[in-house]
C-alpha cells in the first residue's frame, strides 16, 4: 500500500476544500440552518411534536442527512472529474499507485469534508433546539457509513460525467427529490397508507430512519434493514468503482 501516494491525493483535496472555506463549508452550513429557520418555524408552529420529539428537533437529523448527502457527492464527483476535465488525469494513472489508493484518497477527502459539515451543522442546530443523542456510538456509524457511500457515489459520477452537466444531473434531479421525499422534514407515517408504501421504495427513506433512531429512539422502518440498506449501497458502489478502473471506463479515452 502506498501510503504516501494517499496522504499527498487526501491533503491536496482537504487543501482545495479550506481554500474555498466559503463555499465548502459555509454556504451549506448556512442553508441548512435557513432550512431549519423556515421549516422550524413555519412548519413547526402548526405540528407541536412528532413521537413524542419536538418538530425542531425532529428535523435535524433530517437536515444533516440532507446537506451531507448533497456534499459527499458534490466534493467527491468533482475531486475526480476536474483532473479528468483538464488531463492531469492521465499522470496520476501513469504513476505507481493502484486504484485502491486514487479510491482512499478522494473518496476520504471528501468523506472527511461531509463528516466535518454534518458535525458542524449538529453543533449549529444545538443553539435553537435541545438535542439529545440517544445512541452516539450508531449515530457516528450511520454518519461515517453514509458519508463513505455516497462519496463512493459522488466518485462514480465524477468518473462517468463527460461535461459539467452531467456532473450535476443526478444529483439534482435524483438524489435531491429523493432526500426531500424521504422523510427530512416529516415521518412517514404522517402520510396515506399507500403513499407509506410507495415511499418505501425510496432507499434515503432507510438513511434517514436509521439515523433519526440513534438520535430518538424513532424509526419509521427496521435498524437492521437500515444498515443492511447502507452497507449493501457501499458495496455495491465498491464493486461499480472496481469495475470501472479494471475496464478503463471513461478513464482511457
Amino acid at each position: 500500500m502506498n501510503y504516501y501516494a494517499i496522504r499527498v491525493i487526501y491533503k491536496h483535496e482537504m487543501r482545495r476544500a479550506f481554500e474555498t472555506v466559503a463555499q465548502s463549508f459555509a454556504s451549506p452550513i448556512l442553508t441548512t440552518v435557513l432550512y431549519f429557520v423556515v421549516f422550524g418555524s413555519a412548519i413547526g408552529s402548526r405540528i407541536e411534536s412528532v413521537g413524542g420529539v419536538s418538530y425542531g428537533s425532529f428535523i435535524v437529523p433530517g437536515l444533516m442527512m440532507l446537506a451531507i448527502l448533497t456534499q459527499s457527492l458534490s466534493n467527491a464527483s468533482f475531486g475526480i472529474f476536474f483532473p479528468k476535465f483538464t488531463g492531469a488525469i492521465y499522470e496520476l494513472l501513469s504513476a505507481p499507485v493502484s486504484f485502491v489508493e486514487i479510491l482512499i484518497g478522494y473518496v476520504g477527502a471528501a468523506a472527511t469534508k461531509s463528516l466535518i459539515i454534518g458535525l458542524v451543522i449538529l453543533g449549529t442546530a444545538g443553539f435553537f433546539v435541545p438535542i439529545e443523542i440517544a445512541h452516539p456510538f450508531w449515530m457516528l456509524t450511520f454518519l461515517v457509513l453514509t458519508c463513505i457511500s455516497f462519496s463512493l457515489f459522488g466518485f462514480i459520477i465524477g468518473l462517468w460525467a463527460t461535461d459539467f452537466e452531467k456532473l450535476q444531473l443526478i444529483p439534482l434531479l435524483v438524489v435531491t427529490p429523493l432526500v426531500f421525499l424521504g422523510g427530512t422534514f416529516y415521518s412517514i407515517d404522517m402520510l396515506p397508507e399507500a403513499w407509506q408504501t410507495v415511499t418505501l421504495f425510496n432507499p434515503v427513506v432507510y438513511l434517514i430512519s436509521g439515523f433519526r433512531w440513534s438520535f430518538f429512539e424513532i424509526a419509521d422502518v427496521s435498524v437492521a434493514v437500515s444498515i443492511g440498506m447502507i452497507l449493501g449501497f457501499l458495496i455495491v458502489c465498491l464493486g461499480i468503482v472496481w469495475w470501472m478502473f479494471r475496464t478503463g471506463y471513461r478513464l482511457k479515452q
